[in-house]
């Protein structure tokens, strides 16, 4: 029902993507590099419509993962 309208979380898709990073492919600093991407955005108050609360940084799906890619980037 939220299909196309940016309000989905992309967090649990990309942390999974650093559980496969560590334990299928043998890459655990790269996996480390993407959960300290995911845990800066979340301290930075970045949240997705279905999470956000009052004083969030509310922001859309796409964005998100923008704000994560961007960080893993800058690790």
């Amino acid at each position: 029902d939220i299909a196309g309208q940016g309000k989905a979380n992309p967090l649990a898709t990309i942390l999974s993507a650093a559980l496969m990073l560590r334990y299928s492919l043998g890459l655990p600093e790269e996996a480390d590099a993407v959960e300290r991407a995911v845990d800066r955005a979340l301290s930075e108050s970045y949240r997705t419509p279905d999470i956000g609360v009052g004083g969030d940084k509310v922001i859309s799906t796409v964005d998100m993962g923008s704000i994560v890619s961007n960080l893993v980037a800058q690790a």
